[in-house]
């Protein structure tokens, strides 16, 4: 009995000091742990700090967990199977072509939403051409009204219409032939581009009646008709648009639907039984100009 005591008082103090050595080394490593967990921490601050005071440093932060969190959304959106997220560009909005006609003078806005009733189209997209007209208009010496009134008759505000014969875009320019003033733009594609089209197609109709002396032969230069004994019906149609857009610019009512009378050509004061005199060639005489090839060489 004494030795089976002994033997049991031999285990429980054994016992008890491997318990107090456990206790010991627990402790010892959770304070290990606490001083680590602190050094680490008070590293983190201060890279935090030292990265806040930097805006460098500061700005790729952003960029990295702004990247991650997009991308987060993005696996998640096409999981419940929605590709919008995927496929979203946040900045397209800066590409559009628009601007709300109520931003725009009165006689600007009026026109707006007129052509935008006319030929049913959007009035924004429409505010933003009706504001370059007249912008690029007061610089070229040209009425914004005959700008539009070009456009309408050309491609009816279609921006990406393109002809039999190569003519593209709202002013219906020929790309292939003007591709020199397409590279302010960066290229020929910018012949679909609303705003280089018309600023392009404006430098052209300028071109035309600078070399044709006038507006009405200027346009016939325009349609490539300079050669050709009719331009048919284009520069009546053209300046008879125009005359609408005039009186809606001046504040009068004008039904969307109204038909223009085609402006029609001055009479000559001469005999009438006499020819009239040719238009000036616009490149060669005319004779060097096989016909048909003169538009090539004036669009």
């Amino acid at each position: 009995m004494r030795a089976h005591d002994m033997l049991r008082r031999a285990w429980q103090a054994g016992a008890r000091s491997l318990g107090v050595f456990v206790r010991d080394v627990g402790q010892g490593m959770l304070e290990v742990s606490h001083n680590a967990l602190a050094l680490v921490g008070l590293v983190a601050a201060t890279t935090l700090v030292f990265g806040l005071g930097r805006a460098d440093v500061r700005h790729q932060a952003e960029t990295v967990a702004l990247e991650w969190l997009q991308q987060r959304q993005e696996q998640r959106a096409v999981a419940d199977g929605n590709l919008l997220p995927a496929v979203a560009e946040p900045e397209a909005v800066t590409r559009a072509t628009a601007t709300d006609p109520r931003s725009l003078p009165r006689d600007q806005a009026a026109v707006a939403n007129w052509i935008a009733r006319r030929y049913k189209v959007a009035p924004e997209p429409i505010g933003a051409l009706v504001q370059e007209a007249w912008a690029i208009g007061q610089r070229a010496g040209l009425d914004p009204t005959l700008i539009l009134a070009i456009m309408a008759v050309e491609s009816s505000f279609n921006p990406f219409a393109q002809s039999s014969v190569g003519a593209q875009g709202l002013m219906q320019v020929m790309t292939r032939v003007h591709d020199d003033k397409y590279r302010s733009f960066g290229g020929t594609h910018a012949a679909f581009d609303p705003i280089a089209n018309l600023r392009v197609g404006v430098q052209v109709l300028k071109e035309c009646i600078a070399r044709a002396g006038g507006v009405r032969e200027g346009l016939r230069f325009y349609v490539g008709a300079a050669l050709l004994e009719t331009d048919g019906g284009y520069v009546g149609r053209v300046l008879g648009e125009q005359s609408l857009l005039r009186r809606v610019a001046d504040g009068s009512k004008v039904a969307p639907n109204t038909r223009h009378v085609p402006s029609p050509a001055p009479t000559q004061q001469a005999d009438s039984s006499a020819p009239a005199p040719a238009p000036e060639p616009a490149a060669a005489p005319a004779a060097e100009v096989p016909p048909g090839d003169q538009f090539a060489l004036l669009r």
